[in-house]
Parts: structure tokens; C-alpha cells; sequence
């Protein structure tokens, strides 16, 4: 079985109902799709579903979450590649699965990302992500105490594994997102 789109999205809102959660989702899928693209990966739709369903688990079982996401995956016959791909991302956090491939790399290192560049953009004039520069994150990044939940070592770490600069993850991370900015609730006033 090969996961369309459509059967990722539909697995994701059966077991996540919060529409936070479900930007989330949509956010850590574009970037994804971006990251695939500008790397030139073949199989850029994959990226993609697996940055869309990486969080399945979430809502539903936050005590479990990157563990019960196997469970889930299997009862609906997704490939193994799959489903360590999405446990991957949870990798010294919630479960000990870690990321192997490039793909399972970006995803681990742009999840809290996207969390802390959606933060930073709500705090802009505009609301948007469309106006938001690397700098405004950067500076918001030196702020431990903004976005706090946001686990800044894993991001490092990530940079690490991946031997990309930070600057460039972040840069990158924010044109992913502002590719999809109206449907992750980061349009703010902007056209």
C-alpha cells in the first residue's frame, strides 16, 4: 500500500479534532514539501504525508504519543517506512526511534520550529507569516522564555544531524509555512 494525501488527512482528523493541532499538521506538511523541493527529492508527496500525519497519535494520546502512533498506522495497513518515519520525530523526547533518513531528519528538526516561527509571526503588527524575517525569529529563539514548550536542543540537534546551518532551517522553514499561510491561520492582515 502506498498512503495517498487524502488517507493521510482523513487518518488525521479521525484522531485529532483540535483545529490548533490540524494547522500544526498542515504547517509541518508544507515545510516538508518545501524541504523535499529545494532538496530535490524524488518522493516529495511522501515528505509530505508523513508531516501531515506525524502527530496522529496526539490529541488522543498525549501520554503515548510517537508510541501509540505504530498501533495505528498498522490497524490501517500503512508501510513500515511509514510509520518509523512519523515515530522518528519524537526521538529522545517521547520514544527512542531515531531518525535514520534525511527526510526523518528534517522532520525531527523542523517540528518545534514551525512552533516557535508561528508564535513569533502572531506577534507581529500584521499577524502574518508572509511579512515575518529570520531575524524577528532569531531574536524570539535567544528568548528562553518565549514559547517555552519549544525544545530548542532538539532543533540544534537536528541541524547537527542534518549539517545544515540553523539560520538556513529557519529561513527555509519560514517560506515553507508562508506557502500555506492562509490555511495554518498566519495570513493575519495581509493579501
Amino acid at each position: 500500500m502506498v498512503p495517498t494525501r487524502e488517507e493521510a488527512y482523513d487518518l488525521l482528523t479521525k484522531y485529532n479534532k483540535n483545529q490548533s493541532l490540524i494547522m500544526h499538521a498542515l504547517a509541518v506538511e508544507a515545510v516538508m514539501l518545501h524541504f523535499a523541493d529545494i532538496l530535490g527529492e524524488v518522493e516529495k508527496e511522501k515528505w509530505g504525508i508523513i508531516g501531515l500525519l506525524h502527530d496522529v497519535d496526539y490529541e488522543m494520546y498525549p501520554e503515548q504519543h510517537c508510541l501509540k502512533v505504530r498501533e495505528i498506522l498498522i490497524e490501517h495497513n500503512w508501510p513500515e517506512d511509514y510509520i518509523h518515519a512519523v515515530e522518528s520525530h519524537g526521538w529522545g523526547i517521547c520514544c527512542n526511534v531515531e531518525p535514520i533518513h534525511r527526510m526523518e531528519k528534517i522532520l525531527y528538526t523542523i517540528d518545534e520550529l514551525t512552533g516557535l516561527i508561528a508564535a513569533t509571526a502572531l506577534l507581529r503588527p500584521s499577524k502574518s507569516i508572509l511579512d515575518l524575517e529570520l531575524k524577528s525569529v532569531k531574536k524570539k529563539w535567544k528568548q528562553k522564555s518565549f514559547a517555552a514548550g519549544v525544545n530548542r536542543e532538539v532543533i540544534e540537534q537536528g541541524t547537527k544531524m542534518l549539517g545544515m546551518e540553523l539560520d538556513y532551517i529557519i529561513g527555509e522553514t519560514i517560506k515553507g509555512m508562508q506557502n500555506v499561510a492562509e490555511s495554518i491561520g498566519l495570513k493575519g492582515e495581509l493579501s
